[in-house]
């Protein structure tokens, strides 16, 4: 008997534990993908406040991606609808959860996965915190706790917000890069981490169950890219079977002046490189084909009002967020 009363006291404490958790998550979601409602990585959530079904490319990785294509220039120069859900050190492991959320409302023809998040480890616990904070929001949203209001309580979450560039950040910052050099020969591989190695096949094979094409990227960095990594993105390319576009190579010739197109010694692209990478993006998603021009199309309407306001706040020297 004592022995069953342990059992039902062990079992009822952590049903007990369960439901909290499950209450103070659904409290603790943010409601909205704005700023004040605190949810995290903002202008990447902003995919969440898209129309449906209305994004023709999706864009994953670490910071590279958000400071070296702009979705408003390739809607200006193609018709594409492009966005950038590029947050600051990305893991594959959340390129996968920013994908998966993403394909609840959208359904992308393609995704471009910028290739220096294949190298970038995750700690242990940060590994845990992130499942922890995947199955239960409090986890991820702790912080919120002092700005919790009635209407946490008793209403889901609903997005109504998108960024009007679309995930891109606008940086004129100039400091120049003297590592010039930086894709000599080498022989070597640069060793891709196993976990990665698991991470990155999982995202190829949503993508393939949801016939969307995944292009691999690396956009120019001095301090980032070099052969070893090249070389070994060319194999992994091979084994996914996926295209891959190296801009580091002198092949694509796209005029990276380091001495303007950098804001921090050639670890990001500033708004001038930006601007290089992101028309030669466009050309290469219309040689693909796969692409329509949606300019003219109502349906797309807010798409136009968005590229008002980001020249509009270009031309003031501001941020187009």
């Amino acid at each position: 008997m004592i022995y069953v009363k342990r059992v039902v006291s062990i079992a009822t404490f952590l049903l007990g534990m369960f439901l909290i958790l499950l209450i103070t998550s659904f409290i603790f979601v943010p409601k909205n993908n704005m700023k004040g409602f605190g949810i995290e990585n903002v202008p990447a959530n902003g995919i969440l406040g898209e129309k449906v079904n209305t994004v023709d490319v999706l864009i994953l990785g670490d910071s590279e991606t958000y400071s070296a294509i702009s979705p408003m220039e390739i809607w200006n120069q193609k018709g594409y609808t492009a966005y950038v859900c590029g947050t600051s050190a990305q893991t594959l492991e959340k390129s996968n959860e920013m994908l998966a959320k993403a394909l609840k409302t959208q359904k992308p023809k393609i995704v471009i996965l910028e290739t220096n998040a294949i190298y970038r480890k995750i700690k242990f616990e940060k590994k845990l915190g992130k499942k922890l904070g995947d199955k239960f929001s409090v986890f991820r949203y702790h912080n919120r706790w002092k700005h919790i209001r009635m209407i946490d309580f008793y209403t889901i979450p609903e997005y109504t917000w998108s960024d009007d560039n679309k995930g891109f950040y606008y940086d004129t910052t100039v400091i120049p890069s003297t590592n010039l050099n930086y894709m000599a020969e080498n022989k070597k591989n640069a060793v891709i981490p196993e976990q990665n190695m698991q991470d990155i096949k999982a995202l190829k094979q949503t993508c393939d169950e949801n016939g969307i094409r995944l292009i691999l990227l690396s956009t120019p960095s001095t301090k980032n890219w070099n052969s070893r990594r090249h070389a070994a993105i060319d194999k992994l390319s091979n084994k996914l079977n996926c295209e891959y576009i190296d801009l580091n190579m002198d092949e694509h010739k796209l005029g990276i002046d380091w001495n303007q197109d950098t804001r921090d010694k050639g670890d990001h692209m500033n708004y001038y490189g930006a601007q290089k990478v992101t028309t030669f993006l466009a050309q290469y998603l219309e040689a693909t084909g796969m692409l329509h021009d949606h300019r003219g199309d109502e349906v797309y309407d807010h798409w136009h009002d968005s590229y008002t306001r980001y020249i509009e706040n270009i031309k003031k020297g501001e941020s187009p967020s």
